[in-house]
């Protein structure tokens, strides 16, 4: 089945930082964009998402003397994980890869710009109730299914998955068009989650629901 009118392309924080030499780059993120690039032509709605925070964001591990990235903390939403400082607002490393060129993007979204708050998903901040606005410009739309392709799969593309999901999207997640982190078997925990909530997985040359 190809996309309608009624699906859109969420094409997730594929930005400098989280590809090869970047602050936080995950292994292979610039890979993305060829099977992103091939699949872009059959939508015709494209959302893009950056990251977007400020230089002291509280889930950098450099705002918290004595933490290192990569630990765990408890804030007042839950659990964090500490990051290296990246994509901070007007840098080189929070803008959009240069080789991905998707000028057809109807909106760019961005988001985890309040300080004191994370936020993985496009649709809501990881307090998992402050939106980011993207269920509204969706529904306004009549914007119904989603297909996700980014970075990272076990993040911010699976969140977002997720939530889509729990919004009562459906949500397909092109696969071969994400990378991931992969920490502390975070893959494994969110493939349980896409298959407990009924996300769908999907390849570049066969996007279906």
């Amino acid at each position: 089945m190809e996309p309608t009118s009624h699906d859109v392309l969420l094409v997730i924080d594929v930005q400098n930082d989280f590809c090869p030499g970047g602050q936080l780059a995950v292994a292979g993120g610039d890979c993305v964009i060829e099977p992103i690039h091939r699949i872009a032509p059959r939508f015709e709605h494209i959302v893009v998402t950056q990251d977007w925070h400020p230089a002291n964001h509280l889930s950098f591990a450099s705002a918290h003397p004595g933490k290192k990235p990569y630990e765990q903390i408890a804030l007042s939403y839950g659990p964090q994980t500490l990051w290296p400082d990246h994509c901070v607002q007007g840098t080189p490393g929070a803008e959009l890869h240069p080789a991905l060129h998707l000028p057809q993007a109807e909106l760019i979204l961005r988001k985890g710009f309040r300080r004191e708050i994370d936020s993985y998903s496009a649709f809501f901040e990881n307090d998992r109730a402050t939106p980011t606005g993207l269920a509204g410009y969706l529904r306004e739309r009549g914007l119904t299914r989603v297909f996700l392709a980014g970075l990272a799969y076990d993040f911010c593309v699976g969140y977002s998955a997720l939530d889509a999901r729990r919004l009562g999207l459906e949500a397909v997640v092109i696969r071969d068009a994400c990378r991931a982190i992969d920490l502390n078997g975070s893959v494994r925990k969110m493939d349980a989650e896409f298959e407990k909530s009924g996300v769908v997985l999907a390849k570049s040359e066969a996007p279906v629901g």
